[in-house]
């Protein structure tokens, strides 16, 4: 099929920031993944306010892969949320089967986020140039994401 959304931006901006937009959209539906199995397996003391962080961690991770995604289209770029590419492509560290304790859901999370924090940070020094535009979003999401990432880790013991 021909390119039916043009860009304003030269090939090789389109290029690095489709690049950088494409892995965070991955990222981000792993993220959601993993906290709604986190979700629906966490078991413990603190069940209930893990429950509600969880909720609040999938919808904040369901609109950042969103926007992410519409950031995508709006250069050109095809997003690919595919469960294969998500499974083959995700930097997030994943998040075990079965009933999961309190204190190792905290851990999970903590972890997870972590590893997507250092990914978007990535990006951000990779769209610096290439698209401000993009790198803007980026800036947006890794402090939310780095807000979330304080609120899990105070919550270790």
């Amino acid at each position: 099929m021909a390119q039916p959304i043009t860009t304003t931006l030269d090939p090789e901006q389109q290029r690095i920031a489709g690049e950088a937009l494409s892995a965070a959209v991955v990222d981000l539906i792993d993220l959601s993944l993993i906290a709604k199995q986190a979700h629906w397996n966490v078991i413990g003391p603190r069940f209930r306010t893990l429950h509600q962080a969880l909720d609040e961690l999938v919808t904040v991770a369901r609109q950042f892969t969103d926007s992410t995604a519409e950031r995508a289209t709006a250069i050109g770029v095809s997003p690919d949320g595919r469960a294969r590419t998500v499974a083959d492509e995700s930097a997030a560290q994943g998040f075990p089967a079965g009933w999961q304790r309190d204190d190792d859901v905290i851990d999970a999370i903590t972890g997870n986020l972590a590893a997507i924090i250092g990914r978007m940070r990535a990006r951000i020094d990779t769209t610096d140039k290439a698209d401000p535009v993009t790198q803007d979003l980026f800036l947006d999401i890794t402090a939310r994401l780095e807000q979330l990432h304080w609120m899990w880790e105070a919550q270790q013991s």
